[in-house]
């Protein structure tokens, strides 16, 4: 049914792909989809980004306010993204969990600043693509520049700077592991 629902927007997805580079055409389409309130918004936002995007597991969920902002996007099966996401250029494994707020974009260098004679815009930089491993949980408000592995929890209000190992526990600004969630204390 909510596939009826979002059809007239993946058609305007794919007049704007006329038009538009994909990257912009996705990110209108993304922007308007992140409006709809409530579980029927959460539905909605399931059957347009499974029709858009190369992979986007069926029992996933996608929070009110979130916007991802490529549209090479991946989402595992059973993820949840909570509400007001910002999400680059991501896979998302199986069974993450994104609290509300969490922010991920792709890595520390998306802007050079070496240079005073032109403006940081036009300078350049690098944009990896990030992974949030499989079964990993992503506190309120953290921002991720980094790859994060599986099974590992960010704490909320963390700043991830630098890839996180398998298990890891994370917390702080900058974010420094404080335990391994497969080892006895």
């Amino acid at each position: 049914m909510a596939l009826v629902f979002v059809a007239p927007i993946v058609l305007f997805y794919g007049l704007s792909l006329l038009i538009l580079p994909k990257q912009r055409a996705f990110a209108d389409a993304a922007q308007v989809m992140s409006l709809f309130p409530g579980i029927s918004g959460e539905y909605l936002r399931l059957a347009f980004y499974r029709v858009v995007l190369a992979r986007c597991g069926l029992n996933s969920c996608i929070g009110f306010g979130t916007i991802f902002s490529h549209p090479t996007i991946e989402i595992g099966s059973g993820v949840y993204v909570g509400p007001y996401c910002i999400v680059g250029d991501v896979v998302l494994e199986d069974d993450v969990l994104l609290a509300s707020g969490v922010s991920i974009a792709n890595g520390v260098n998306q802007h050079y600043t070496d240079r005073l004679d032109v403006p940081i815009r036009e300078q350049g930089g690098e944009f990896p693509r990030i992974t949030i491993g499989t079964d990993s949980w992503i506190g309120e408000r953290a921002i991720v520049l980094a790859n994060v592995g599986r099974h590992c929890v960010v704490g909320a209000g963390a700043l991830v700077l630098e890839d996180v190992p398998d298990y890891a526990v994370v917390v702080g600004v900058p974010a420094k592991v404080v335990k391994f969630r497969n080892q006895i204390p």
